[in-house]
């Protein structure tokens, strides 16, 4: 079986999935990938928030 990863947003979820959906993607720890992220946005001047956001209307949800 050759399955293509792709990227979406997953019902492992604490706002919208998409921490989870990019942790799933790149094989990693959903609490990782979170507190990297919170890390991210508050050292950009929550800028990550506008990004998160973006990233919830474009990644499609898991089926």
């Amino acid at each position: 079986m050759n399955e293509s990863k792709k990227l979406r947003r997953t019902y492992d979820r604490r706002i919208a999935g998409v921490c989870g959906g990019i942790a799933k993607y790149f094989d990693l720890d959903p609490t990782l990938v979170r507190v990297a992220y919170a890390l991210l946005t508050v050292f950009t001047a929550f800028s990550g928030v506008i990004i998160y956001l973006i990233l919830w209307f474009v990644i499609p949800e898991e089926e």
